[in-house]
C-alpha cells in the first residue's frame, strides 16, 4: 500500500453560481499551482504516479504544476454542489446564500439533506459519492509508489470522513476549511490509510504570498 498526496485545485471562478461557469482557474489559481509545483520539485518530493479528475480546474491545476501527463479519472471529480443546492432550493425553498458567510450554515444543510435522501433526483446519491471516492483512493493506494492526486475540496473532505469516521457536521467544517492548492496526505498505517497531513500550504507561507491563501 502506497501513500497518497491529495491536492485541491487552484482558485476557480469565484463569481460562478453553476457547475460549468465555476470550472476554470482564475489567474491566481494558475499562479498558486505553479508555486506548488515549484515547491514540490525544490523539496524533491517523489510521486511517480500523478492523477487528476476530469474537470477543467483539475487538469489546469496539474498542467500549471508541471504535470500535463497526469492520468485522468472521473471518480476523482467533485460532487455537484451547485446542482444539489439548486435542487434543494426548488424542492424545499432553502435559498442559496449570496455571501460566503451564508455557506457556513448552508453546506451542512445540503449535505444532511443529501445524505438522508431528501433531495429528489440528485446527480448521484451521497452514498454513491462516498463509495466512488473510497474505491478510487483504495485502488490508487494499491499501486506501486507514492501518488499525487489533484482533485477538489469536497472529495478531500469525504476522504477525511471515510478515514476518520466523521459525521456530516464535521464533514462540512472540513470542506469549508480546505484552501486552494492545499496539500493533504493519506499514509498506510496497518491495513488502512490514515490522514497524516491536512490543509498545508507551504508554498504560500511567505508573507508576500499570504494574499494567495484562498478558500474560494
Amino acid at each position: 500500500m502506497s501513500h497518497i498526496t491529495l491536492i485541491r485545485h487552484g482558485q476557480a471562478n469565484t463569481g460562478a453560481r453553476d457547475e460549468v461557469s465555476y470550472d476554470k482557474l482564475s489567474p491566481l489559481g494558475h499562479q498558486q499551482a505553479a508555486w506548488l509545483g515549484d515547491h514540490l520539485r525544490a523539496s524533491a518530493s517523489h510521486h511517480p504516479r500523478v492523477f487528476t479528475g476530469t474537470l477543467i480546474r483539475h487538469i489546469e491545476t496539474a498542467d500549471s504544476m508541471g504535470h500535463s501527463d497526469a492520468i485522468r479519472d472521473p471518480r476523482l471529480n467533485e460532487l455537484e454542489y451547485f446542482t444539489l443546492a439548486e435542487l434543494l432550493q426548488d424542492q424545499r425553498g432553502i435559498l442559496i446564500p449570496t455571501e460566503r458567510e451564508g455557506f457556513i450554515e448552508h453546506l451542512p444543510t445540503v449535505f444532511t439533506a443529501w445524505r438522508d435522501g431528501e433531495i429528489e433526483n440528485p446527480p448521484e446519491t451521497f452514498q454513491q459519492f462516498e463509495a466512488r471516492v473510497s474505491d478510487a483512493l483504495h485502488e490508487i493506494s494499491a499501486g506501486p509508489g507514492p501518488a499525487l492526486v489533484v482533485t477538489s475540496g469536497g472529495l478531500i473532505a469525504m476522504a477525511m470522513r471515510r478515514f476518520l469516521d466523521l459525521e456530516v457536521p464535521a464533514l462540512a467544517r472540513v470542506a469549508l476549511a480546505i484552501m486552494n492548492t492545499s496539500v493533504h496526505r493519506l499514509f498506510p498505517i496497518g491495513d488502512q490509510l490514515s490522514p497524516v497531513l491536512f490543509n498545508a500550504v507551504p508554498h504560500l507561507e511567505h508573507p508576500d504570498r499570504h494574499f494567495a491563501q484562498t478558500h474560494l
